[in-house]
């Protein structure tokens, strides 16, 4: 049994609302809006909890928007360890167009950090981490934040006989998994993310499974999860390759279906169950998500339920 400690280097308090109308020019009157803690392992540790389980998430937080984005965690029922760093934690906006129900994401980029900041972050992990600990990287990373941060975080967790999920994208994952001297012990991406790495479109599963394999060959990861939106997961080791289905749902926000995939395989995984069922109740929680609304995540009834309505198939 292991703990689970996210780790969100980049967290946003994330702001949604609804307006008649998105139009450009005249000012567009919102609803009441809904504010919630937001971020990669934000968001997993929040899935978590609506599915039952518990972690630990370690948030960088700035100035009164990082406190509030905390205390709102806190509210939710997760064990939050504050990591003050400089600067004001950011804010991302989510409006929904209440005619068309076209949903708009606005990302801001966040606050840098100075080498106090990153003498923090090793003090906290080192301090956080044990043995049994399965930490859980996700989300970006602040502007100009080296990637290979991620390369050192994997090697430190490591060398404790911690193991270590990433799920980031952008530049920071491609030199992150190119430049990796120990592989980590899952990797999540997707399509595009996917495509990013192999530096070429894959337009097939098998295509993607083929790709996940020779990552996995060449000592990147482990275990390799490759999500395709509402066509399912892949799941690849070097024993066996995959494919989770869902099954047709109406998608409301695909807003969160990420980090509730994240979240479920990390419950899974931590329990000691198999690689195979932490995909299938990954892919049930993402699909339970994109049945909520805006910024909401999975909730457990939902996930349970359409675990049992899972394809598994070989690829």
């Amino acid at each position: 049994m292991r703990d689970i400690l996210t780790l969100t280097l980049n967290p946003a308090l994330d702001v949604s609302a609804i307006t008649p109308q998105v139009v450009a020019g005249p000012k567009l009157r919102c609803g009441d809006a809904r504010l919630d803690p937001g971020g990669g392992g934000v968001n997993v540790s929040r899935a978590i909890v609506h599915l039952g389980g518990q972690s630990r998430a370690i948030v960088a937080s700035g100035g009164v928007t990082g406190t509030y984005l905390c205390d709102l965690l806190e509210g939710e029922g997760v064990e939050v360890i504050r990591l003050k760093t400089s600067g004001l934690t950011r804010q991302s906006f989510a409006v929904t167009d209440g005619e068309g129900g076209g949903q708009y994401r606005f990302v801001m980029p966040g606050p840098g950090w100075g080498a106090g900041d990153l003498d923090a972050l090793w003090s906290t992990l080192a301090t956080c981490l044990t043995p049994q600990s399965l930490l859980v990287v996700s989300g970006s990373l602040p502007p100009g934040m080296d990637p290979d941060l991620l390369i050192e975080i994997n090697i430190r967790a490591r060398a404790i006989g911690a193991v270590m999920v990433l799920d980031t994208s952008g530049a920071a994952l491609v030199q992150a998994v190119e430049h990796v001297t120990a592989p980590y012990h899952l990797l999540r991406v997707d399509g595009a993310e996917a495509d990013d790495l192999a530096g070429q479109s894959l337009n097939t599963p098998r295509e993607m499974a083929a790709f996940g394999r020779s990552l996995i060959a060449a000592g990147r990861a482990e275990y390799a999860v490759m999500a395709l939106g509402a066509e399912g997961t892949l799941g690849i080791s070097a024993r066996e390759c995959f494919f989770c289905r869902p099954p047709l749902i109406k998608t409301v926000s695909a807003v969160g279906a990420g980090d509730s995939l994240v979240g479920a395989m990390a419950m899974t995984l931590a329990q000691g169950d198999g690689f195979r069922a932490a995909i299938r109740f990954g892919t049930a929680a993402a699909a339970a998500a994109v049945m909520t609304p805006a910024t909401q995540l999975c909730s457990r009834a939902d996930a349970e339920t359409l675990r049992s309505e899972i394809d598994v198939r070989v690829v």
